[in-house]
């Protein structure tokens, strides 16, 4: 640490949920992370007969889920499956994310009134796996379409449904920035909870379940790994190492609980950390390719919000997807930021153990981040054997114990979007007197 004290986060995270490749619950996820495990497999793909990289949602059970939520009451657990138990998939996780964020943020047991919080979603294009299902039975018979496919398909079905199960009646709605859309929503959150429009704040990372027309997109594009086939697929995602070949696609979701510092002392509630500055820039360039100086505004930006320097900051959550142009840009980017000192934080990259998560991306990163922050560690960069940066403080690929107050997380997305997010961790608690 520099010794420079952290000044108080403007924004609190006072609950966190989280489902993914490696792991169900916040805990798990700590543990898979500090383990290094991969969640990265093969696919089949019906279509074309053959196999793609993927880390895959394996044994999720939308009732299993809801019912673990034990210390929730009843009647809430038993509205979530009769509203979202035939939803799609996408749904199902925001659903068991904001439920395990809500029961582990107290609101079952110190609640706020509905009209004074939000829900904001970040993910767009969220039914195109599902609409690919139904087009079957479509081109069957046009009348057996379901009648509910006219909301499922609207990317606001997830605030519909969160809403309603929650009984959430201030606003909410959804955002995209292609891969930035988790951090996007996060720094939206925050805009309402400054503006005093609520008081506490869902911000959801919607799942990505992609059609396979979706996925040949990007393999078409050169952005996804996997053109050397499918052998040894835990090997095959590989940030910021010499030998990548593009990213793995991911399935997860995951929700954050942000809650004004008053509505925090009002309702007594410990925070798991803080959102202390953010920052979204575009590129004004319509494609795909990324540009350094853009990425480094938004860090910069974020830093300057959170009225902090980059000696502040101990560790970077990159974007690091593993892409060949990606991760050499988001490396000049962090030379840029941090100069002289581009060796002091430590610096990883989540998507080499769990796939790059798309929309969801900047909320499951920063869960992985504000756990880091609270349990004291760096987790490995996975396959990490070649790194590309000699001066960047890349974790190597066993996890590292680290003191850490100040971290800063990064999304990119298609299109010039250029999002930064400076977390802090909770202050240690005190004993009463």
């Amino acid at each position: 640490m520099s010794g420079r004290p952290v000044p108080p986060s403007r924004v609190a995270v006072t609950g966190a949920g989280i489902l993914c490749a490696i792991a169900d619950s916040l805990e798990t996820f700590a543990a898979a992370l500090y383990s290094g495990r991969s969640g990265i497999g093969v696919r089949s793909v019906e279509a074309t007969g053959g196999t793609v990289l993927s880390a895959d949602l394996t044994g999720f059970d939308f009732p299993t889920a809801v019912a673990a939520r034990a210390a929730l009451p009843e009647e809430l657990r038993r509205v979530a499956l009769r509203v979202s138990g035939r939803a799609p998939l996408a749904v199902r996780a925001a659903v068991t994310v904001a439920l395990q964020a809500w029961e582990a943020a107290e609101l079952h047991r110190v609640p706020v009134a509905g009209e004074r919080i939000g829900v904001v979603v970040g993910g767009h294009n969220l039914a195109g796996a599902y609409t690919e299902r139904l087009r079957p039975r479509y081109d069957a018979s046009p009348v057996y379409l379901p009648g509910r496919f006219a909301l499922h398909m609207l990317d606001t079905d997830h605030v519909g449904m969160v809403s309603q199960i929650l009984g959430i009646t201030g606003e909410g709605f959804t955002v995209g920035g292609a891969s930035a859309s988790g951090n996007v929503a996060l720094i939206n959150a925050c805009r309402l909870l400054a503006a005093g429009e609520v008081d506490v704040c869902l911000v959801i990372g919607a799942l990505a379940d992609l059609s396979a027309m979706e996925r040949q997109a990007f393999v078409n594009l050169g952005a996804m790994a996997g053109a050397r086939g499918t052998s040894d697929p835990g090997s095959r995602a590989r940030p910021f190492d010499a030998d990548r070949e593009g990213f793995v696609p991911g399935e997860a979701a995951a929700c954050l609980v942000l809650e004004s510092a008053e509505s925090v002392r009002r309702r007594g509630v410990r925070p798991l950390g803080g959102v202390a500055g953010y920052a979204l820039r575009l590129d004004g360039n319509s494609l795909a390719d990324p540009d350094a100086a853009g990425e480094a505004r938004a860090m910069a930006e974020a830093l300057r919000r959170a009225g902090l320097n980059p000696a502040d900051v101990d560790y970077v959550n990159s974007h690091g997807t593993g892409s060949r142009l990606g991760d050499e840009t988001e490396v000049a980017a962090l030379h840029k930021v941090f100069g002289s000192d581009i060796g002091r934080p430590w610096v990883n990259s989540t998507k080499g153990l769990l796939g790059h998560t798309l929309w969801a991306a900047g909320v499951v990163e920063a869960v992985a981040t504000l756990v880091q922050l609270r349990d004291g560690f760096v987790h490995p960069n996975a396959n990490l054997e070649h790194p590309i940066d000699a001066a960047c403080r890349f974790v190597g690929t066993r996890a590292q114990r680290a003191s850490l107050r100040v971290a800063m997380s990064n999304a990119f997305g298609f299109g010039g979007f250029n999002t930064s997010v400076v977390l802090t961790a909770a202050e240690p608690a005190t004993e009463s007197a």
